[in-house]
């Protein structure tokens, strides 16, 4: 299966009986809001109304560092990358929290992370890719000779989740310097200068996010004409762990799997992957609104609107981990409300 193949749209007709469903119900017409809408969507992608209750979600984190760390982009130094991955590998990072309270799995790989991890489970560097990326301002961030195996990667990924039954997958996201990666993805896909998206990440002050700007505008300004195709924009913006993510985005929604999307570096990725197949996007719910402009301007283009708004920005895939929750409370009332002429 390649990441360019074709992906069919949700089902079109079993959204309008779970819609005629909804209204029928006993309560005023449109009073559940937006749980309403995602419970339509999550019957569409899965083919059947009243939809089946979320049972396996899974979320996977994708760790890599990126060259960009090292030019005072963050708040943090390149060291913190690999320190959270083992807080993930020993299931006590903010994600595995709320993972652990919302039934959500939580797998994680080292695609690009600069360390290697001899002494944890040997599933976390199989699918290892490179030891970092170089600085986007100054060099493509790698080769496409890793940026074609990692979206084959990712939809090896999907592949195995969708095959041990994940009915919801959430791509989450590891690395120190990730969010002017992110923001230099979605200004190169969408056109949009720097300013428009940068955000301060891990929380620079006002002399860092002056830095982040001028290189992600040094980077556009490098990329030459690579803007156009999503495949060398991973290349000359991205970075191998991101490739991974938007073919695992691809391989979930061309098997029927719905994707819930986490915070600026997800929306990245999802913007690339809809710049490839444009259908991905309809297997898409925002699972939060991050505090990253580029987020919000990306998820209008994608024309999804958030499910939590709580100024969250760890990352790690834990704002749509908590949204798992929204969405099955919206499974619930669909299945679980009578309709309103059984009880007159």
């Amino acid at each position: 299966m390649s990441y360019f193949d074709p992906i069919s749209l949700p089902n079109a007709e079993v959204a309008y009986q779970a819609r005629e469903l909804c209204d029928g119900q006993a309560k005023p017409l449109g009073a559940l809001g937006r749980l309403e809408d995602l419970a339509c969507w999550v019957a569409s992608c899965q083919g059947v109304c009243p939809p089946k209750q979320i049972v396996n979600a899974r979320a996977v984190v994708l760790a890599g560092d990126h060259g960009v760390a090292n030019a005072g982009v963050s708040a943090y130094p390149a060291a913190v990358t690999p320190a959270m991955l083992r807080g993930i590998a020993a299931g006590k990072a903010g994600v595995s929290a709320l993972a652990q309270l919302n039934h959500v799995t939580v797998s994680c790989y080292d695609i690009s992370v600069a360390d290697d991890f001899p002494d944890l489970d040997p599933e976390i560097s199989r699918f290892k890719l490179s030891h970092g990326t170089n600085s986007i301002d100054i060099d493509d961030a790698c080769s496409l000779d890793l940026i074609f195996p990692a979206l084959k990667i990712g939809d090896q990924i999907a592949a195995e989740q969708v095959d041990s039954g994940a009915d919801l997958l959430i791509v989450g996201d590891l690395g120190i310097g990730n969010t002017t990666i992110a923001a230099a993805l979605i200004a190169a896909t969408y056109g949009w200068h720097a300013a428009d998206v940068v955000g301060r990440g891990t929380g620079v002050d006002d002399d860092g996010l002056a830095r982040k700007t001028a290189l992600i505008d040094a980077a556009l300004l490098r990329m030459g004409d690579k803007f156009a195709n999503p495949v060398k924009r991973l290349g000359a913006v991205g970075s191998p762990d991101m490739a991974v993510a938007v073919g695992l985005m691809l391989g979930a929604a061309r098997r029927g799997v719905p994707i819930l999307l986490d915070g600026v570096i997800a929306v990245a990725e999802a913007a690339v992957a809809a710049s490839i197949v444009p259908e991905v996007a309809y297997w898409m719910q925002a699972g939060h609104r991050s505090t990253e402009p580029g987020q919000s301007k990306a998820l209008a283009k994608l024309g999804l609107t958030p499910i939590l708004d709580l100024g969250m920005r760890l990352g790690e895939g834990s704002g749509a981990v908590a949204a798992v929750a929204i969405l099955r409370c919206a499974i619930a009332a669909l299945n679980d409300i009578a309709q309103l002429s059984a009880l007159m």
